[in-house]
């Protein structure tokens, strides 16, 4: 008896540092690349996978999402355990289970969170590949301000690294920019609907320059509304970057319809 395909939907974590980030590349070192080639290994045949969106290289994850079709007739944890044993140690796939044909991973977006680490003061070797160390001081009670300036919904396209004229719709719901202090760290929390390039870096690089004073809070303003960015607002490294969870709208993963989601819900990348 010959088992149905079924669409497979995967929470993965990764340490971003080693690959040339999540999409595939021609010289097969992005973490796409990795995954399926494991999956062709498992499936004896090339299988596509399609992401929530895309991280740069040097972007961390603890829960990037992605869905393939296969079929596969045993328990859902045994494929997950044998995708696991020829994974390299930097990917992990966390959870699988089966979904309804109209999910999609990308498209069933309804937000994202990311949390960006820094260091305040030098940093040992285990700190500094996943986190911004940073020795110069700042002044976190403008920052604050700053954040709650830029939470909300606005165009940010002066917070993006996208190039040329925008193509695209640049407004999106900053749902959550908050900071949060646990000693010598101090972790930026950003939630939206959806983020453009760079996006999340380039508020950072924002809330750093107000905490140094190189910007004032009506820069910013400014920038919400269509101001050329400053050379003091730069996108921060992207070694201290995660994304952390991926949001999907309620019922998706049950949907057997084809899902068609505005693009607006999709990173391009972070």
């Amino acid at each position: 008896m010959t088992t149905p395909s079924r669409r497979w939907c995967c929470v993965c974590a990764y340490d971003g540092g080693p690959f040339n980030g999540w999409q595939s590349q021609p010289g097969g070192n992005a973490i796409q690349d990795v995954i399926e080639r494991r999956l062709e290994q498992v499936f004896k045949k090339q299988i596509r996978i399609s992401g929530s969106g895309r991280t740069d290289a040097g972007v961390h994850a603890r829960g990037q999402v992605f869905h393939f079709d296969a079929a596969w007739r045993h328990d859902p944890d045994k494929l997950r355990l044998a995708l696991r044993m020829g994974l390299p140690a930097a990917i992990q796939i966390i959870s699988i289970e089966p979904v309804g044909a109209g999910f999609h991973a990308r498209f069933a977006v309804s937000g994202k969170r990311y949390r960006y680490r820094m260091h305040l003061g030098d940093a040992d070797p285990f700190t500094r590949p996943f986190a911004w160390v940073y020795e110069r001081p700042l002044d976190l009670s403008v920052m604050r301000k700053a954040a709650r300036l830029l939470e909300g919904r606005h165009d940010f396209a002066s917070f993006s690294a996208l190039n040329g004229p925008q193509k695209d719709d640049t407004v999106r719901h900053l749902r959550r920019l908050r900071l949060i202090e646990n000693g010598r760290f101090l972790i930026v929390e950003a939630e939206a609907d959806g983020f453009l390039y760079k996006m999340v870096r380039s508020l950072v690089g924002a809330l750093v320059a107000a905490g140094e004073g190189k910007v004032n809070l009506e820069t910013l303003a400014a920038m919400l509304r269509g101001a050329r960015r400053p050379a003091a607002v730069f996108s921060a490294p992207a070694h201290g970057l995660f994304l952390e969870r991926v949001f999907y709208e309620r019922g998706a993963k049950k949907r057997r319809a084809q899902v068609s989601a505005p693009e607006i819900n999709a990173d391009l990348s972070d």
